[in-house]
């Protein structure tokens, strides 16, 4: 029998079955039905053994395709059968359920108890109070603008992340926008311009910026003030958003292949019709942190004073620190910051960028809001949060770190359909969202997906009113690190504000580092350049003769129990 099943078995069973029926199809026609599936499966093992591709596939002709195909199915099957409703690939079932249930308007409560080991590692929770609180009003708004700008704009806490038409479809967008007219939010344009989509139904936008300019830029692809000037100072743009970097993939710039650049992307990029549409890794604007600020404040005046702010994924702490001492060295100040974390979201990027480069939202925002508070410029500038923020309880820990608002991208797209079959990249997008084909675009009905673009963010803000009743609080603005617990190894619990403690106003001002990324970090930044002042590395081991500041044992925050 061993010698019987040989990895060439299957396809000498399909030639011989090819065969018979064939033999009998001459005596009755209706046999072909069943001769001609085994003679397309005979041909098929006659090219899996003559092409070169594929080793598999020529050990074991015919039978060695259902590794591909099973490879192929793979996915669905383990989203559908096999995916517990905690895993995050990236976002759980539980997650996706949840957007789902809050945008369809359906019940998101769960019964009998929590289906999580609050007793595992990472664990989070919100401390309640004996007095809850009474909220009224769940519409929370902040005021964007600092002293310098004459447009201050009242932004809800909770509003649609940056994604460019291009890579969403027109219908995507479209829904996006007419759910932020319908729940009184902000829609982010992302970098690729504003579309005529973008316009149609009047929703409130924020006009991203990224290196290539799209949207206010020459033939030669340089910064145009006369086009930036003629779309800022359309009413329907709220704010502006200088891009300097994304979560996904910072530092890297990218294509927009020819063939994709159709008339409408064309149009809203001020770029030729198909030909490659190209984004550089950074600004020709600006070289210097020193020049950045120069043209947040350009922009500002150009816009006839509407808010200017900085996108940003942290990298190295010195080139954030060297923007702050700009804004120190200049007085010139963005109006809010966007601090995106490595875990955020995008069309399409490197394995590697996506998984390795960046540093992740909390830590990054943090850096961004001690910052902030150390130069004593915490109260002109507005603080946003990006990076996998689904459910209130999400908002709520970033608020209390430091952030004013918060934006979601991926939640957004869940509202308007969006299954996770991480398919943004090819065109094929089974529910119309990330796909420019008109075919499939139009099985995504804006009427439909914007009032539930409109009912997700409605929902979401209840739910976080109902955490801030319970934690006695009124609202977002709030929230402090002590408010969030977690458990860390151990066992052992720390509230946010021992992981990630505070810096007292004007700390930096006066050269008291208690923080090792301060003390280290802040030394080495030059307002004039990002380019650091020494070595770190070369510091650290003595190679140079710079002398890194001393340790203030003193004031090094303790970490204690709750």
């Amino acid at each position: 029998m061993q010698r019987l099943l040989t990895r060439y078995t299957a396809f000498y069973v399909v030639l011989f079955a090819a065969v018979v029926f064939s033999l009998l199809a001459l005596q009755n026609a209706w046999w072909w039905v069943l001769a001609l599936p085994f003679i397309a499966l005979s041909l098929l093992g006659v090219v899996d053994l003559t092409q070169t591709r594929h080793a598999i596939r020529r050990n074991y002709p015919v039978i060695g395709n259902l590794r591909f195909f099973f490879e192929f199915i793979r996915p669905e099957i383990r989203q559908y059968f096999m995916e517990g409703d905690d895993q995050e690939l990236p976002f759980s079932r539980a997650d996706r359920s949840l957007v789902y249930q809050r945008a369809k308007q359906q019940e998101d409560k769960q019964p009998f108890g929590t289906k999580q080991d609050v007793y595992s590692t990472g664990y989070e929770w919100i401390n309640h109070s004996m007095l809850p609180s009474q909220i009224k009003d769940i519409n929370f708004r902040i005021t964007v603008g600092g002293p310098d700008c004459t447009q201050p704009y009242s932004l809800s806490v909770f509003n649609i992340s940056a994604m460019s038409f291009g890579a969403l479809s027109a219908n995507a967008v479209l829904a996006l926008n007419r759910g932020a007219v319908l729940g009184n939010f902000a829609h982010d344009t992302g970098e690729g311009g504003i579309s005529h989509y973008h316009k149609k139904y009047g929703g409130d936008l924020i006009w991203n910026i990224g290196s290539g300019y799209f949207g206010c830029r020459d033939e030669k692809g340089q910064f145009s003030p006369e086009r930036f000037a003629e779309r800022a100072r359309q009413p329907q743009v709220k704010m502006i958003e200088i891009k300097l970097s994304q979560g996904a993939k910072p530092g890297q710039g990218g294509i927009l292949p020819g063939a994709k650049v159709t008339p409408e992307i064309a149009a809203a990029r001020d770029v030729p019709v198909w030909q490659d549409c190209i984004s550089p890794p950074q600004h020709s604007a600006f070289k210097t942190p020193v020049e950045l600020l120069q043209f947040v404040a350009q922009l500002r005046e150009l816009s006839g004073g509407k808010p200017v702010g900085i996108k940003l994924t942290i990298g190295h702490a010195w080139e954030w620190f060297a923007i702050a001492k700009a804004m120190l060295k200049t007085d010139i100040t963005p109006d809010f910051i966007v601090v995106d974390g490595a875990e955020g979201g995008t069309g399409a990027s490197p394995v590697e960028f996506m998984n390795h480069v960046g540093v992740p939202l909390l830590e990054g925002l943090r850096l961004v809001h001690n910052t902030l508070v150390g130069i004593g410029m915490r109260e002109r500038i507005k603080i946003g949060a990006s990076g996998k923020i689904i459910s209130a309880f999400d908002m709520a820990r970033v608020m209390a770190l430091g952030a004013d608002w918060c934006n979601s991208g991926r939640g957004f797209m869940f509202a308007i359909g969006c299954i996770q079959a991480l398919t943004c990249h090819t065109g094929k997008c089974p529910t119309g969202v990330t796909t420019q084909d008109p075919l499939r675009q139009k099985a995504l009905v804006v009427s439909d997906k914007s009032l539930r673009v409109a009912s997700y963010h409605n929902n979401t803000l209840k739910a976080l009113a109902e955490l801030l009743r319970a934690a006695g609080l009124t609202h977002p603005s709030d929230l402090r690190p002590h408010h969030i617990a977690r458990r860390i190894a151990n066992g052992e619990v720390r509230v946010l504000s021992a992981l990630f403690p505070d810096l007292e106003k004007g700390e930096l001002l006066r050269n008291e580092f208690r923080q090792t990324v301060f003390r280290m970090g802040w030394p080495m930044a030059n307002p004039d350049s990002f380019e650091p002042e020494y070595s770190l590395s070369a510091a650290m081991s003595g190679l140079t003769n710079t002398q890194l500041p001393q340790k203030n044992e003193a004031a090094e925050p303790v970490q204690t129990n709750i």
